[in-house]
């Protein structure tokens, strides 16, 4: 098969519109129309079923379409090996976190990575959805449990708890409550129990939201849960990996936090020599360190 018309192919089953892909190829939409009909013909069959709100990929499309994608992961993988050197990180890796972990922790340290490598472009996706890494919609994950698919390298990072912290202003104003029973007086601010977030934290949403509550603002985040928190707003459920950048919070109700919460970080095996990779996992583990150390010596562990 003709390498240039499965690559055109590929543009246009990745965008199901053959003006989209002529966009993105530089080509015009009588052109690209032109390549996909000649490689019908040469296959003998039909891949495309059009309609008027674009295109569909026939059984026959599909097969196709998995083995291009199959190539083009193949050959991104093979170029950035080839462009990636011991002395040179350049070139883009992109890195899906869930929105909590990225915002608060992973972002505010992401300075120290270019100091160091200044030509390395990340592309932060934050999203609770766990993203597809053999399919390329990432390169790298930051996950709060384990990765299923076998076909990952991956290392346990760091076990988290979901605690309770107020500001110091708000216990000043307000008194710290000595148990959950005083919640009756106080503004709790967490996620509901029923928003995408790790079970360990939800289950002790849903423990602290059967109490007799005074007030609740719920927040489908914990960047939100924090600021809140920061604003004297009330008592806050958050991540206790906070603590390391935010040493002022006061904890209530030392007793009660969620149950563990591993971290993970996980990539292709394709992507193991990849240069890229290597720096931003060697930095994660790096400061994953640092921070372990932080809480041994401040007693939080």
């Amino acid at each position: 098969m003709d390498w240039d018309k499965l690559r055109i192919f590929h543009a246009v089953a990745d965008a199901g519109s053959l003006t989209h892909a002529g966009d993105v190829l530089h080509l015009s939409q009588s052109a690209v129309s032109r390549q996909i009909r000649a490689l019908e013909q040469s296959l003998g069959t039909t891949l495309f079923h059009r309609h008027a709100r674009g295109l569909i990929l026939t059984e026959q499309g599909e097969l196709l379409f998995e083995a291009t994608s199959s190539m083009s992961r193949k050959l991104d993988s093979a170029s950035a090996r080839i462009r990636d050197s011991e002395e040179n990180v350049f070139g883009e890796l992109k890195v899906t976190a869930t929105v909590g972990f990225g915002t608060l922790w992973l972002a505010p340290r992401l300075v120290k990575l270019y100091e160091k490598y200044p030509d390395l472009r990340i592309d932060l996706l934050l999203e609770e959805r766990v993203l597809d890494l053999p399919m390329r919609e990432a390169d790298v994950a930051i996950r709060m449990k384990e990765p299923s698919q076998s076909d990952l390298i991956r290392r346990r990072l760091l076990n988290i708890r979901m605690r309770l912290y107020a500001s110091p202003d708000y216990i000043a104003a307000h008194g710290a409550p000595e148990s959950l029973a005083d919640l009756s007086n106080h503004r709790l601010i967490c996620q509901k129990p029923d928003q995408p977030q790790v079970a360990a934290g939800a289950r002790l949403v849903q423990e602290l939201m059967s109490q007799n509550v005074g007030s609740t603002l719920t927040v489908n985040n914990y960047f939100g849960v924090l600021q809140a928190v920061l604003a004297n707003l009330g008592i806050g459920v958050l991540p206790d990996y906070l603590t390391a950048d935010h040493p002022n919070l006061i904890r209530v109700f030392p007793d009660t936090e969620s149950g563990e919460v591993p971290v993970f970080l996980a990539y292709p095996e394709e992507m193991r020599q990849t240069r890229r990779v290597a720096v931003f996992r060697d930095f994660v583990l790096e400061e994953i360190q640092a921070y372990r150390r932080h809480q041994s010596e401040a007693g939080q562990v």
